[in-house]
């Protein structure tokens, strides 16, 4: 029996995976930040602690595992990949690769090789792989490179909306008394002195607002219109660049405000600029845990054709319970 690692390294958390052959999950280990530009030594300790609790729990040392595939957050540009090739080297595996988490997020929503995926969670980025094997990355680096949301973005665009509309620069908006309630202040006056004063930074739960409120107000609707179709115009992007206009792919929807919030108000902008540049896109929710498509490119660079039934069994144990978009 062979045997297969995946790592998701994220920001708030670390998933190591161990799988066989078959698809069937035989270990599992987790712990904190694996982002090593929030902390090299921080992201350095999680990901050894949530590898060595899967290799404990399925009783197996490192040199069993045929393929190790980490896919970690902020494995963009090759200054990136510098920091964490000695990293992962000094876990000593036999065969091993990186890649950013965008990545394995694409494989783990959809069965093909080829696709395009979308993450709107704390920010956005947005890649794609053809069918001749060519990737691209559009975004990632945040607002000053282009990007615009991700639960950090919007908690700002709402906030500053709020303010505008104390000012009379924007029409009054229900996402006023909804920060008002979550921030616990009595009034927009004192919530904007309060922040000035002591420096405060917009915090990122404000985003959630906008689902509150968005069937009964403009402003709301307006914003999360507005992030829809920038990630449909990021992954028109990556479509045209790969030259995919008349294939047949996925578009993987990841992160929370594309897969816990309500769709209503962001995928069918997403799919309305995605259906004309490729009318042969289908939109896909992320049904499976990020560590799954680390799996399976484990199991591909191994030389492995990947069958259905371990599709399933990936599924049965690394499900995310979410659903066709």
């Amino acid at each position: 029996m062979n045997y297969y690692l995946g790592v998701d390294g994220g920001g708030s958390k670390t998933l190591a995976v161990v799988s066989n052959e078959q698809g069937q999950i035989v270990g599992r280990g987790m712990s904190g930040c694996g982002n090593h530009q929030v902390g090299v030594e921080l992201a350095r300790r999680s990901i050894r602690e949530a590898v060595a609790e899967a290799l404990f729990q399925a009783g197996l040392v490192k040199e069993q595992i045929e393929f190790a595939m980490f896919g970690l957050a902020g494995a963009d540009r090759e200054a990136d990949f510098r920091i964490l090739r000695p990293m992962i080297a000094e876990l000593d595996f036999p065969a091993r690769d990186i890649v950013c988490d965008t990545v394995i997020g694409l494989r783990a929503g959809t069965r093909q090789q080829d696709g395009v995926v979308v993450v709107c969670g704390s920010g956005t980025n947005c890649f794609g792989v053809n069918k001749h094997g060519e990737s691209l990355q559009c975004g990632g680096f945040g607002y000053n490179y282009g990007d615009f949301g991700g639960g950090s973005g919007l908690a700002v665009e709402v906030f500053r909306t709020v303010i505008r509309a104390w000012e009379g620069r924007e029409q009054p908006t229900l996402l006023t008394g909804a920060v008002l309630q979550t921030l616990g202040y009595p009034s927009v006056e004192r919530m904007f002195h309060d922040f000035l004063d002591h420096g405060k930074e917009i915090p990122r739960y404000l985003a959630k607002v906008l689902f509150q409120v968005a069937e009964h107000d403009e402003a709301a609707r307006r914003i999360l219109q507005r992030q829809g179709e920038e990630l449909g115009i990021a992954a028109a992007a990556v479509i045209h660049k790969l030259e995919m206009t008349q294939d047949s792919f996925d578009l993987v929807l990841v992160g929370s405000v594309l897969t816990r919030g309500d769709s209503r108000y962001v995928i069918p902008y997403i799919e309305n600029i995605v259906k004309t540049a490729a009318s042969g896109c289908s939109l896909r929710r992320l049904a499976m845990e990020p560590a799954a498509g680390a799996v399976l490119l484990a199991m591909e660079r191994a030389g492995r054709q990947v069958a259905e039934p371990v599709y399933e069994r990936l599924d049965d144990g690394l499900s995310v319970r979410e659903v066709e978009a």
